[in-house]
Parts: C-alpha cells; structure tokens; sequence
C-alpha cells in the first residue's frame, strides 16, 4: 500500500551530499562512492530527477550535478513523488486507519526539506560542513 522504495531513500540521501558540497558542481561517481551508491543506478535516479526540475546538470571538465533550488526548498516529498509516484493512493482510498497513516507520512516528508536532511546527518555523524 505504502510505495515508498530505496530509489527515493538513496536519491535523498544523494541530494543531501549535494547541499553539504556547496554550489559547485560535483561529479555524480564522487556522490556515488560517498555514499556507497553504484553510479549506474544513481545516473538513473539523478536523470528523473534533473527532468523533475530538482537537479541541475553541467557538462564539462568540471561538470556534475547541483540543485537545481536551494536545499531548503527542495521537500522529501517531492522527491520521493518524482521517483516513487504519490504515496499510498490505495491507502487513502481505504480510509480510516490507512488513509490517516499516508496523511502522517506525507506530512512528515512534506514538513522535511533536503537541507533537514544534510542538517540531521552532520549532526548525527559529528561532521560539520566540508567543501570541494
């Protein structure tokens, strides 16, 4: 019911890097390997999401990947929408105690940008900014 799938949990976590680098372009092998990502499957997830107007793509010796907003603009949800689809349709369409769990968990997403993403995990890790 719930179609929520690791596309959207390493597209995040994807993006979060991306805010944490700053505004230069990086290289989307270097966010892959931080994140333990295999590139194949990250070159998917960051080409729906550069269609989806999240990202933004520069060609060139120091080309890569930035966001295409600021991270504080950029919502859980509409990334996990862009790869995943609306959330639990089925669920809201059952009603009562489904309906009500998608409502919280849009809400969480909705309520979390990707810049409370990166924020959350320098602050879980220890780890304070870094730039290229």
């Amino acid at each position: 019911m719930i179609s929520v799938t690791s596309k959207s949990r390493y597209a995040v976590v994807g993006l979060a890097e991306l805010a944490r680098s700053g505004a230069e372009p990086v290289p989307i092998a270097q966010v892959a390997e931080r994140r333990g990502v295999p590139v194949q499957f990250l070159e998917q997830l960051f080409s729906t999401l550069r269609r989806a107007g999240i990202l933004t793509s520069h060609r060139g010796a120091k080309g890569g990947y930035t966001l295409a907003r600021p991270a504080e603009q950029i919502t859980v949800l509409e990334v996990v929408q862009a790869l995943d689809g609306v959330i639990g349709e089925e669920a809201r369409e059952a009603g009562g105690i489904w309906a009500e769990g998608i409502e919280s968990l849009r809400s969480i997403f909705r309520t979390n940008s990707i810049a409370d993403i990166a924020r959350r995990e320098e602050t879980e890790t220890g780890a304070g900014m870094y730039h290229i």
